[in-house]
């Protein structure tokens, strides 16, 4: 059996109530339900939440909410993999076989099935223990400064103040959107960030972090000019 678990607590404090708020016409959890239905990939999608408007607008739109997370992981300093390892652990102790379980975070509107396909492709034909979601920064991060508290530069990398931007290592970054893992993986807290996980890589176009109301309205924008571009391109 593989799983989505889509983690959506209600206690969020920088976006009141962010995993239910309406983005562009639908509440934002939506999104990553209707891409785990889309991806075709899952015999469940579940959503984990304490809250039961969460639980209710998620059943909504076609997920499941079959227990009540518990208030020991619903607190600010729960990790994701605490809340992924209690879903699978639930399924496992009432006799249900998971071999895979998929973590979609609830505030990822831009996510696309087919990179979702595209994990656990990768996942099922490795040894490795995890695939999930990165995108490369913007700009080159050997070029990265400090600036002191008198507006003062100090590279990081001071080495390479003259290298070419088109010579340097690009670097990448957790996109904040899905994290394929074995169940295994997940029962036994392997970690994330190590040579046992697969990067996807996606496009920066899909990647915006939601965590201020100014990120809320970029990803609106982003949104709207990739439906309208997919719009254009479709046949009529």
């Amino acid at each position: 059996m593989k799983i989505a678990v889509i983690p959506a607590r209600g206690g969020s404090k920088r976006i009141p109530r962010k995993n239910i708020r309406p983005f562009c016409g639908k509440p934002i959890i939506a999104y990553s339900i209707d891409a785990a239905r889309g991806s075709g990939l899952f015999d469940e999608i579940i959503v984990s939440t304490d809250d039961e408007e969460i639980a209710s607008v998620a059943r909504q739109f076609g997920a499941t909410t079959p227990f009540v997370r518990p208030k020991e992981i619903s607190d600010d300093f729960t990790g994701t993999n605490a809340v992924v390892k209690h879903a699978v652990g639930w399924f496992i102790e009432r006799g249900v076989d998971v071999s895979h379980a998929c973590c979609i975070y609830a505030t990822a509107p831009l996510i696309q099935p087919r990179y979702l396909r595209e994990g656990h492709d990768a996942l099922a034909h490795s040894d490795a223990a995890f695939a999930f979601s990165v995108t490369s920064y913007a700009f080159p991060i050997q070029r990265a400064v400090r600036v002191s508290a008198s507006g003062r530069i100090d590279p990081f990398h001071p080495e390479h103040r003259l290298t070419r931007s088109q010579d340097l290592e690009p670097a990448y970054h957790d996109a904040g959107q899905f994290y394929w893992g074995t169940a295994a993986a997940f029962l036994d807290e392997v970690p994330l960030f190590s040579e046992r996980s697969i990067g996807i890589v996606l496009p920066r176009m899909y990647v915006q972090d939601i965590d201020t109301l100014d990120d809320w309205e970029q990803a609106e924008h982003m949104f709207r000019t990739i439906n309208r571009v997919s719009a254009a391109r479709t046949p009529p």
